[in-house]
């Protein structure tokens, strides 16, 4: 399936299948009562969301938006869980879609921990060029975005941005 930019791919508190980022980008939101969203997490080509589902099927977390245009294969729950359970070594690519879900968390952590908002922000730069290089993630997300993705306020962000 294809997306255009801002298109909803599914909605927090839903039910349903399970999508294959295989081009694009989306972000994941969590949507407070008051309608203000928090930004939890970028999906890359590659990733299988929500990934606190691959084993076993639970309600989204948050909704996910796309942030660029995305090509997306839907998997069904009843064909994956089943081929778990058929097929032992399935396990093994849950694991190691996982495990490069934590490896990206881990950068993320990386990111925050740096001392500086330039240097976070800097840093989340280079890892969204590694996916994205002809993109610059400021034409992604917003400021507020940014600093929800870093740690820091949007006034923060807007100041480090100019003396980047």
């Amino acid at each position: 399936m294809l997306m255009a930019k801002g298109d909803i791919l599914f909605r927090q508190g839903e039910e349903g299948p399970l999508f294959r980022l295989e081009n694009g980008l989306l972000k994941i939101v969590r949507v407070h009562e008051d309608g203000s969203q928090v930004l939890l997490n970028l999906i890359i080509p590659g990733e299988v969301i929500p990934h606190h589902s691959l084993t076993s099927p639970n309600e989204y977390n948050g909704t996910a938006i796309a942030l660029l245009p995305c090509e997306i294969t839907r998997i069904e729950p009843l064909q994956w869980y089943r081929s778990l359970e058929e097929d032992p070594y399935k396990y093994k690519e849950v694991a190691l879609l996982l495990e490069t879900k934590l490896r990206m968390m881990q950068q993320r952590i990386n990111q925050m921990s740096t001392l500086t908002p330039e240097g976070k922000i800097k840093k989340l730069q280079e890892w969204f060029a590694n996916y994205f290089p002809d993109i610059q993630i400021e034409k992604v997300l917003t400021q507020e975005e940014i600093g929800q993705f870093v740690g820091l306020r949007r006034e923060t962000v807007n100041r480090a941005l100019k003396k980047i």
